[in-house]
């Protein structure tokens, strides 16, 4: 590996924990990001089920959020076994990197190294999706627990300390959603990588942008907002 590689790999790291730290804040020149407006419209839905038994809807709202969750994660076992497929052949692929054009060749070595830190990205996710699938049937129990209309009326302090649990679940659930998304966008970033490292860096940068675009300058964060700019 060369100095470009490590000053890529480096830009990739800062770019991916200055992302997370943006989100983390979750505002960036005084404009909400379109997680926490999304944040703010998960504890209206599930505040509004307080307001009737018969939550069939919101189950199906439940099962969609854990279909989502389900098969990013079952997706990514197959990204994980066609890496070690592509080590398994590495002499091949280098044979036929060598022949295409623009691609700059370091190895097999730097090559292999290339494909741990890609099987590294997807087991992250994997693992980011495989928590979120279980933090969502945890928040579909604490959603049963919530008391109905009548008993609600009766003692609205459990109702509302049940309904609060249930929210901050279903916020982190997402939360967890979010950063395996992250990091599937970012790995689309890593893939310049092995062509150059130059187009590692580019790709990653483009990355970073889009995603700050989305978050703060997004139509889908002005329909949230209801069209307010903050």
């Amino acid at each position: 590996m060369t100095i470009v590689d490590y000053c890529a790999m480096a830009l990739f790291l800062l770019l991916w924990l200055a992302y997370a730290r943006i989100i983390g804040d979750q505002q960036i020149l005084s404009r909400t990001s379109l997680t926490k407006a999304m944040a703010e419209r998960r504890r209206e839905w599930i505040l509004n089920s307080m307001n009737r038994d018969l939550k069939m809807i919101d189950t199906q709202i439940m099962g969609g959020l854990q279909n989502g969750t389900a098969f990013f994660a079952s997706t990514t076992i197959f990204a994980i076994g066609g890496c070690f497929a592509l080590l398994g052949a590495t002499e091949q692929v280098d044979a036929i990197l060598k022949d295409i054009p623009y691609i700059v060749q370091g190895g097999r070595a730097t090559f292999e190294l290339k494909v741990c830190g890609l099987i590294g990205l997807f087991a992250y996710f994997f693992f980011k999706f495989g928590w979120s699938y279980r933090l969502f049937n945890y928040c579909t129990i604490l959603f049963g627990a919530i008391p109905m209309t009548e008993e609600a009326a009766k003692d609205p302090e459990r109702a509302m300390a049940a309904a609060e649990r249930t929210i901050q679940m279903n916020i982190i659930a997402a939360s967890h959603f979010n950063m395996g998304l992250r990091a599937i966008f970012y790995s689309i970033g890593y893939l310049g990588w092995f062509v150059s490292p130059w187009i590692f860096m580019v790709a990653t940068v483009l990355v970073f942008i889009v995603l700050l675009r989305r978050q703060f300058f997004s139509k889908a964060r002005l329909a949230l907002l209801n069209g307010s700019d903050t």
